[in-house]
């Protein structure tokens, strides 16, 4: 769920095997490309994205039970079933009893899949974050691995919108968080996914204002915090954009194009609304073999929820446009 401000791009046509993006941009003005082609099954909200080993996409997605889609070419999509084909009983209290889990996070790690994945119901912070792992990613294979976080209606954070980042020095940093004080991070515990301590961190935030979905990604010397400003789930009607600002450290301090700090409510918007193309947001980052790939959801102008993907490239001061 996410971001604001302004893309850097000369006039880009690319066809790669995964994706078709058209871009025009400059720093005075923020035109964006649409997003790249893509075909098949591709009705998804918050959509997490990991490359297997054998080279295909596994995407996982908010829906009842977390619904799975899988690609060969980063083009086409089928669906291959939900996570949990049985249901997920242990998230319903935070739920009121829905099956619908959102925004999950997938990555492929030491031989195996970790899910991180948020339970909670619109607008409260009665909310948590679980752990699922799986062997094969497959529908049926998640094994629930138990509760992560939780944020109670006392607490000024909310536990969804879970993100794993792993840095170079194999710690594992769990970043999440939606509207309240802002985007938390916690450090985990590299063996078990859980909680390593009781510190969390505020990365990000807007003075209690519209600003979730982050996303940890480094590129270069710097690490990068995606995250999505304004709001979702409002089909063509929704306001979503994808922010970012920037840290030479994992936990922080992290800032925008002008020096602002995202805790002040800083972010350089690298995309929002054009034309048909309704509050993109909700993003996943991964370098694929020829570009790192954003991956997230817009909403169309019958306010379906649809697959974005379009590849990232960096001007000269190391920011990231989308192209």
């Amino acid at each position: 769920m996410s971001f604001r401000r302004k893309a850097l791009a000369s006039a880009v046509a690319l066809v790669t095997a995964g994706a078709v993006a058209v871009g025009v941009g400059s720093a005075e003005a923020a035109t964006y490309p649409n997003p790249g082609t893509v075909t098949g099954s591709v009705n998804v909200h918050d959509p997490g994205i990991v490359k297997k080993p054998d080279g295909t996409y596994l995407i996982a997605h908010t829906g009842d039970n977390i619904v799975l889609k899988t690609s060969t070419d980063r083009t086409a999509f089928r669906d291959a079933g939900v996570a949990f084909p049985s249901g997920a009983s242990w998230t319903t209290s935070y739920t009121g009893g829905s099956r619908n889990l959102w925004a999950p996070d997938i990555s492929y790690r030491n031989g195996k899949y970790f899910m991180y994945y948020s339970a909670s119901t619109f607008g409260s912070n009665h909310s948590a974050i679980f752990l699922a792992t799986s062997t094969t990613g497959a529908s049926g294979s998640w094994s629930n691995q138990g509760l992560v976080i939780e944020s109670k209606t006392s607490d000024n954070f909310n536990a969804i919108d879970p993100n794993l980042y792993v840095d170079p020095s194999g710690r594992w940093w769990l970043s999440f968080g939606s509207f309240w004080s802002g985007i938390k991070q916690v450090q985990l515990n590299a063996t078990t996914g859980k909680r390593l301590d009781s510190t969390i961190r505020s990365l990000a935030g807007r003075g209690g204002g519209a600003i979730e979905a982050p996303f940890l990604f480094r590129h270069g010397s710097y690490y990068y915090l995606f995250v999505s400003f304004d709001l979702c789930c409002r089909g063509a009607s929704s306001t979503y954009r994808i922010m970012v600002g920037r840290s030479t450290s994992v936990t922080g301090p992290f800032v925008d194009k002008n020096g602002t700090a995202m805790t002040s409510s800083g972010g350089s918007e690298i995309l929002a609304g054009h034309g048909s193309i309704h509050g993109p947001g909700g993003q996943s980052v991964f370098t694929d073999s020829d570009a790192d790939v954003l991956v997230y959801h817009y909403y169309a102008d019958n306010g379906a929820a649809r697959l974005g993907i379009n590849l990232l490239a960096y001007d000269s001061a190391g920011w990231p446009y989308v192209y």
